[in-house]
């Protein structure tokens, strides 16, 4: 079956305006997520997966208080701590609401959406983990690295196209996700105050903002 031939047994027969097209946009970018290339990506794109972005930020956290920098440590707890809160309120929307993924649409025929429900993966859709972890840190290096921001936000930018190209999520998902993202790296910055930046000619002049 093609997927553009995919029946659509909704388990929710009202859609959210925008949805229609949200799922639209996702089955056509989707399309060729058994493609090798596709599959590589995606492969890559687990660099923004929760566990590997929260090993490195404590890793760099722990060389920053083992050397002696204050500034790396500093970086590195930020990034942990924008991190974690972005995790923290992914998971607790994802419990809150269910999401069919674009896989089983592609798959199976089956969209469903709602309030509550299953608590497994195939389910839970929206919003995007990858992209509110992988976003939240970026953030937070590109506050504490500002001539790192550049590379940071397009690192960020593949994890978060290559969750829709693989059929993991749709768009709203992944833009839901990159805003839970920035939302959580600003509220850290807030509560825990400026966080030292590196040295360099660009710090000054260079307005890190959300």
């Amino acid at each position: 079956m093609r997927d553009h031939d995919i029946p659509d047994r909704t388990r929710d027969s009202h859609r959210l305006p925008g949805e229609t097209a949200d799922i639209g946009l996702a089955v056509g970018l989707g399309a060729a997520r058994d493609h090798p290339a596709i599959r590589a990506v995606g492969a890559l794109s687990e660099v923004g997966a929760w566990e590997v972005l929260f090993a490195g930020s404590a890793a760099i956290w722990a060389a920053g208080a083992v050397r002696g920098d204050s500034r790396m440590a500093a970086a590195g707890r930020h990034m942990l701590g924008a991190g974690l809160l972005a995790s923290v309120v992914k998971t607790t929307l994802k419990r809150l609401v269910h999401r069919t993924r674009p896989n089983v649409l592609m798959e199976t025929g089956l969209y469903a959406r709602g309030w509550l429900g299953p608590n497994d993966g195939p389910w839970q859709s929206f919003p995007s983990g990858h992209a509110a972890v992988s976003v939240a840190v970026a953030r937070a290096v590109a506050r504490t690295r500002p001539r790192a921001r550049h590379i940071a936000h397009a690192a960020a930018g593949g994890v978060v196209a290559a969750q829709v190209l693989r059929g993991a999520h749709y768009p709203a998902d992944v833009i839901a996700g990159a805003l839970i993202g920035l939302a959580a790296e600003a509220a850290v910055n807030r509560l825990v105050g400026a966080v030292p930046q590196a040295a360099g000619p660009d710090v000054a002049s260079t307005p890190i903002g959300v």
